[in-house]
């Protein structure tokens, strides 16, 4: 009797995790910029299926991709997610933090996003300025079952332009050049990024970095 008793507690603890890992779980996931001086562009983050990721290392980038790294919209690049069929949410930082929507160094931000067992892979990704064509990335990782996990996230180049560090090929509040730029090749896939150089019009004393650049913590909240 004690055994067949034993054998119901199994049984029963077994369906109670089974039903746990296709419910809906909530993530909130905490960015931390350790730049010196450098700021993320709005970051798209994701909780998606395995099967999935921004990108591939030593592949050249997507349009979306690319896009992203290059001019920092990731407009595109959330089209190209949402097409596979295979995420589950997404979450934009551009919505928590107004306006400018960049993520400053020392500044942190948190986005909260939604899975369930059958999706437990996160990625998220944002230009990092000011660069040509660098941006910082979590790709496709796993996300823990219960409390947190923390993670350092690497600075990548996307490959899709030339690292000339002019500020006329690039963006934002430093330079205010021109962001994506088609007509020109990079190295042509993606990898990862070694800083700045101070080739250009950028002083690397002030705007070199090296990996990681990013902090995060995903945490389980339900």
């Amino acid at each position: 009797m004690k055994k067949l008793a034993i054998g119901f507690v199994l049984m029963f603890s077994a369906a109670g995790a089974a039903a746990d890992y296709y419910k809906s779980q909530v993530y909130e996931v905490t960015i931390t910029n350790l730049t010196k001086a450098s700021q993320f562009t709005p970051i798209l983050a994701a909780t998606h299926r395995a099967s999935i990721s921004y990108f591939q290392l030593g592949e050249p980038a997507s349009a979306g991709l690319a896009l992203m790294a290059e001019d920092g919209d990731v407009s595109l690049l959330a089209e190209e997610l949402t097409a596979t069929g295979k995420v589950l949410d997404a979450a934009n930082s551009a919505d928590v933090l107004g306006s400018p929507p960049l993520l400053f160094a020392g500044q942190s931000v948190t986005l909260r996003l939604e899975t369930d067992g059958r999706r437990a892979r996160l990625s998220f990704a944002a230009m990092i300025l000011p660069t040509n064509d660098s941006f910082v990335a979590l790709n496709s990782v796993r996300l823990p079952r219960y409390g947190s996990r923390v993670y350092t996230a690497l600075g990548y180049d996307a490959g899709s332009e030339p690292n000339d560090e002019w500020c006329a090929n690039i963006p934002g509040p430093r330079c205010g050049g021109q962001g994506a730029s088609p007509e020109e090749d990079g190295e042509g896939f993606v990898h990862v990024a070694n800083g700045m150089h101070g080739i250009g019009d950028l002083p690397a004393e002030t705007y070199d970095w090296r990996n990681p650049v990013a902090r995060v913590v995903v945490r389980r909240v339900r």
